[in-house]
């Protein structure tokens, strides 16, 4: 720790977001700088506090109370070093983590917690434009041949991990660039498309080989793969969305958001979409379903778009103000967030059950609704849904887009053609060194746990990583 008494001389302090007139206008990042001396600041907040309850809430452990006291120092070549030490791509974490480390630092008891999100990413962008991030090539190959399918933040954390044990590892994704829902899933003002391009240079630099566009399974049998490689990991995530099978719902006009978000950033990326259905909110009134951080990227895309009018409607109860006491320190706490995207202009609405859709001309014109009352069970568990009287009305629509997670993978295709065992969920079943009931082949991040974070995903293309090492070098793996 830098300085023992920083916590108590200098209030939280965080980038400021670009003026709402002004980013609505582009795709352009959402923050404006931050100043390294007063990020250096920020750094001094860390106290010592003897039990880093942060890395309870950080699943890749990061060693966050060590790179804080560097960046006070300003020794940004061992920040740098320290968060490489638990984490592949701290910049994907750094703009899109909710930062669960945060809910869960000491200083957040009475004050504000330090900004280690905004830390995070900053080492990141210092390491770069000082030259001290590098590829890592292996000094010595190991011979064997290990094939990721999937690359999304789970697959290029092990295909980095592998490539850097010495394996030849060959990435396979269906689109046309690298990333998963990183590329096409978080719209553009989160996460600048750059940041991945930056990182892959890396990563193909310590020679790891990629080949999109291949869809495995469909465009390359999962026998050739098998033969042609020594192991194989699945990391193709949690691709099936949640649907609302009620009435209506084969109107046109209605649409995943997936669908949408990953059609506007083909379209920014300048792909072909030609061949698909536009999805696009200008002039429209949108309905976005589900409250959560997907619906959130649909708010903000469709003003972007120029949308009449964007509503979000969520099921459940609106969140507390403040923590509840529900999730007390330093548990993730249940409250209401308000996003950027929100704030530049969106109704929102809770309790809301969408009963079914109605239309003209086989488009979709408008939703019914009802509102709901969440009554608590005498005996516990799940509070039951009730529909409340006579509150029945209808919301103008003509795009709706459904946000409401999702479900488990996409069971056609890649994981049929290999006969692997789901769990009870729809997952990849996996063991403890994250391999399937199949020998040599393995799966991590969304596809074996259900749909979850970035920072997880990252966790699990680790582990992942180190169970296919040892696994090929029969015994211990020599990752970390």
């Amino acid at each position: 720790m830098g300085k023992i008494t920083g916590f108590m001389e200098v209030e939280r302090a965080t980038p400021r977001a670009r003026p709402v007139a002004e980013r609505i206008t582009d795709w352009d990042a959402l923050y404006q700088p931050f100043a390294r001396d007063r990020l250096q600041e920020q750094a001094s907040r860390c106290m010592d506090c003897g039990i880093p309850f942060c890395h309870n809430g950080c699943t890749l452990g990061n060693l966050i109370p060590s790179w804080n006291d560097w960046v006070y120092r300003g020794e940004w070549a061992m920040a740098v070093e320290t968060l490489h030490r638990t984490n592949n791509f701290p910049e994907f974490t750094g703009h899109v983590c909710p930062a669960l480390c945060e809910a869960s630092c000491v200083v957040g008891l009475n004050q504000e917690p330090v900004s280690i999100r905004e830390i995070e990413r900053t080492i990141v962008e210092e390491g770069f434009s000082r030259g001290l991030i590098v590829p890592r090539p292996p000094k010595v190959k190991t011979g064997k041949r290990v094939a990721v399918i999937g690359s999304g933040p789970a697959g290029l954390a092990a295909a980095q991990q592998l490539t850097r044990a010495g394996h030849t590892v060959t990435l396979y994704e269906k689109n046309a660039r690298v990333g998963g829902l990183l590329r096409y899933g978080i719209p553009a003002f989160k996460l600048e498309k750059r940041v991945i391009d930056r990182r892959m240079e890396q990563l193909l630099a310590e020679g790891l080989t990629v080949r999109t566009g291949v869809c495995v399974g469909v465009d390359l049998s999962v026998e050739q793969l098998r033969q042609e490689q020594d192991a194989v990991l699945l990391t193709g995530g949690a691709e099936l969305p949640r649907d609302l099978p009620i009435p209506g719902r084969s109107l046109q006009g209605i649409h995943f958001a997936m669908a949408f978000l990953g059609q506007q950033n083909r379209r920014l990326a300048g792909e072909d979409i030609s061949r698909e259905e536009e999805i696009l909110a200008t002039g429209k009134h949108v309905v976005v379903v589900g409250g959560g951080d997907t619906g959130a990227d649909c708010v903000g895309t469709s003003v972007r778009q120029r949308a009449k009018s964007v509503t979000q409607i969520e099921l459940l109860p609106k969140p507390p103000k403040d923590r509840s006491p529900e999730t007390p320190w330093p548990l993730w706490p249940i409250q209401l967030r308000v996003s950027t995207s929100h704030q530049e202009g969106c109704s929102q609405e809770w309790s809301i059950l969408t009963k079914h859709f109605e239309g003209e001309a086989d488009r979709v014109k408008r939703l019914h609704c009802v509102r709901l009352r969440w009554q608590e069970n005498e005996g516990g568990g799940r509070p039951q849904m009730q529909e409340i009287a006579d509150s029945a009305f209808s919301l103008e629509a003509d795009l709706v887009l459904l946000a409401m997670g999702f479900l488990a993978p996409v069971k056609s295709g890649l994981l049929e053609a290999l006969g692997v065992a789901l769990d009870e969920r729809g997952n990849v079943k996996v063991d403890a060194r994250h391999m399937t009931s199949l020998e040599g082949v393995f799966a991590a991040g969304d596809m074996a746990t259900g749909q979850s974070l970035v920072l997880k995903a990252i966790a699990g293309g680790r582990q992942a990583a180190k169970g296919v090492d040892g696994w090929l070098r029969g015994g211990e793996s020599v990752l970390p």
